[in-house]
Order: structure tokens, then C-alpha cells, then sequence
């Protein structure tokens, strides 16, 4: 148990969702190949990737061929929206499902993505659709990329903790395929062929007055770094027919070199050490990025068992994928240990979030 440490919130419930059509890596690589053609350089070097990505399959929301043909922006962000609003309700109704709560029983919805834009926001459809309190408070988030998924559950366990008697729905959505653009013929646009897919995850967020019905952790802290001049690593150029995305091949170097003391920093505030955490819930940004954790924190492979799988049978999500973790390592019900969520994003920054299975609190 931490020095002093208070309970304030806790993670009871965590639901997820994808869409219909799924894609085998090997039926990627193919459409990639047609794609592409001979417009890359040492082309036959690059459909490699496909092979080392540690990815078997994914979920996409169009059918393949739909991404073979050009489409306006407009277009792609009415797919967005669809979509979106029906994953996320999917995820959301599988969250309260599990902790037996009721839609007006929310009393802060947090919604994440950055895939597509939507005025109202997403979660006023969702309000709607899913007979939310008309009084609730809500919060939509964009830009963050794949650092969504810890910053956006960083913001609800905050609101938790301010209003202990509250209920805080968080919510990340990302279709990362409808961002694919088949005139775009950068190194970027074709990587991101081998690793995005799409998914909806949603997490209940309780004060410490609540005693819902579920085992789960109690948050204890969270921190949010940016590295100075590093605009250009990873993000999106808004372009006249979607967002052409951007992110830099020197990411798994900057891990590397950048992430070992951010999270000394953050343990050490923590008051524990790398070596007292159970489970490493990390963002699954790609295999090489999950192979620089390993090597910048010295830690076994096995220690990111629950990313290498999430990776495996979904792909990159953005900042869904870590959700998808964090809810494979609830689903094994821990009964001791901590965690830490770790996820990198535009910025550049890293978000990280510590969680605790210690027995501070018996929810």
C-alpha cells in the first residue's frame, strides 16, 4: 500500500467493440501491394513489414474494396459518424451492462478520438441515443492521437477523484481506416496499411463514495509529459480529401532514449519502483515499439503479454488499443499488484497512469 495514500476512484468496468468487417494481415498485404504498385522505392523490401508487425487481423468499417476507390472528405467523415456512434453505444452498453448501471446514473461522459470530427460532438449523439441524463456533464477530446486512450481515462479518474460521489463514463473511439487514402503514396500512408484498425472502448470511472458490484483497480496517479520540438514526430496534415498521417520511422529510437526516465520520474513521485509493477499495460503502438519499451525498462516480454495479444487480433487502434489491454488484464481478475499504463502520442508525449490491485479498496 503507498505511504498516505487516500482511495478516491477506481476502474469498475471497461467494454469494447469493433466493427464487422474484418481483415487478415495476409488479404492487407495483398491490397497494399495492388495499391501501391511500383510507387515506392525497393518496394519488394517494403511489403516486409507486413510479415514483422506481430499482427494477424483486424477490424475495418468498410467493406475492402470501398478503400480501393477515392472519397471526398465529407464522404469519410459521414462513415466516421455512423460508425462511431453505433461502436460506441456497443462499447458503453457492454460497460454498464457488467457493473450494473443505469445510462442516468452517468454523471460525466468523456469522449476521445481523433480520427474524424463531429459538431455536435459524439457524445451528444450518444446522450441521445443511449437516454444519458440531460443534465450530465460532458467533455469531447481531439488531438490526441494514440496518447488518448491513458490521457482521456487520466481526465475522468480526475473528475472521480474531485467528485467522489460521481460516475464517469469514458469513452475512446478510433477508425483509423477511414483515414486511408489511395493517392497518398508516402512511406507513412503505406505503413499504416500493415498496422491500424478500428474499435470503440468504453470505461466506468467511480468516485470513492460508490460501491458498485465489481472488483477492479483503484487509481492512484497519473502523469503527462511533452518533449520540446518534437511536433513532427507522429500526427495528421489536414489535406483536401481527409488527414494524411504523419509519424516519424526514429519513434521505437525515441522510446528508447525518452521513456526510461519519465517513468522513474512517475514511479518515484509514486513512491514504488519498475520492478513492484505486475502488469505492463502499454499501447501497443507497433511491435517495434513495444521491443524499445523492453529494452529501455529492461523488462521481459512477458511483461507485455496483454499488448503483443491485443496487437495480434486487433492491430493499432490508436488510443482504443490500450483500453482493449487494460480489459484483458481485468479479465484475468487481479487480486494483488500494480499497473502501469503507458501510451505515446502527438506532441510528442507520453501519458502515464498507475493502478492498484493492493487491497486499498474492496469494490
Amino acid at each position: 500500500m503507498l505511504k498516505g495514500f487516500i482511495v478516491l476512484s477506481k476502474i469498475v468496468a471497461v467494454g469494447t467493440a469493433v466493427p464487422p468487417y474484418e481483415l487478415s494481415q495476409s488479404d492487407a498485404k495483398a491490397f497494399a501491394e495492388e495499391l501501391f504498385g511500383g510507387s515506392l522505392e525497393q518496394m519488394d523490401r517494403m511489403m516486409t513489414i507486413f510479415e514483422n508487425t506481430a499482427i494477424e487481423k483486424r477490424y475495418i468499417s468498410c467493406p475492402p474494396d470501398w478503400f480501393s476507390r477515392r472519397h471526398t472528405f465529407p464522404e469519410r467523415n459521414e462513415k466516421y459518424t455512423q460508425m462511431t456512434c453505433q461502436l460506441a453505444e456497443d462499447a458503453i452498453r457492454q460497460c454498464l451492462e457488467q457493473s450494473n448501471t443505469h445510462p442516468k446514473q452517468i454523471d460525466h461522459i468523456y469522449f476521445v478520438s481523433t480520427t474524424g470530427i463531429a459538431t455536435p460532438s459524439i457524445d451528444a449523439h450518444l446522450i441521445n441515443q443511449l437516454g444519458l441524463s440531460t443534465h450530465i456533464k460532458r467533455t469531447p477530446i481531439w488531438g490526441l492521437g494514440c496518447a488518448g486512450g491513458v490521457s482521456g481515462l487520466s481526465r475522468a479518474y480526475e473528475f472521480a477523484k474531485s467528485y467522489p460521489d460521481s460516475r464517469v463514463l469514458f469513452v475512446a473511439v478510433e477508425l483509423c481506416s477511414l483515414t486511408y487514402r489511395p493517392q497518398d503514396n508516402s512511406k507513412s500512408n503505406f505503413v499504416a496499411t500493415s498496422l491500424f484498425g478500428d474499435g470503440a472502448a468504453a470505461v466506468l470511472v467511480v468516485g470513492e463514495n460508490v460501491i458498485p458490484n465489481r472488483n477492479g483497480p483503484t487509481i492512484v496517479d497519473s502523469m503527462s509529459t511533452i518533449w520540446p520540438d518534437s511536433l513532427d514526430v507522429m500526427g495528421w496534415e489536414v489535406v483536401d480529401d481527409g488527414l494524411k498521417v504523419i509519424f516519424s520511422r526514429d519513434i521505437p529510437s525515441i522510446v528508447h532514449e525518452q521513456v526510461k526516465p519519465v517513468v522513474d520520474t512517475f514511479l518515484a513521485k509514486c513512491e514504488i519502483k519498475l520492478e513492484d509493477i505486475t502488469y505492463m499495460i502499454s499501447h501497443p503502438g507497433g511491435k517495434k515499439v513495444l521491443e524499445a519499451y523492453e529494452s529501455a525498462l529492461q523488462l521481459s516480454k512477458d511483461k507485455f503479454i496483454y499488448a503483443y495479444d491485443v496487437l495480434k487480433y486487433f492491430g493499432n487502434m490508436s488510443s482504443v488499443t490500450v483500453l482493449f489491454v487494460l480489459q484483458q488484464v481485468l479479465q484475468t481478475n487481479p487480486t494483488s499488484g500494480y499497473g502501469l499504463m503507458t501510451a505515446l502520442g502527438p506532441g510528442f508525449s507520453s501519458e502515464l497512469l498507475l493502478l492498484d490491485w493492493n487491497g486499498g479498496v474492496s469494490i
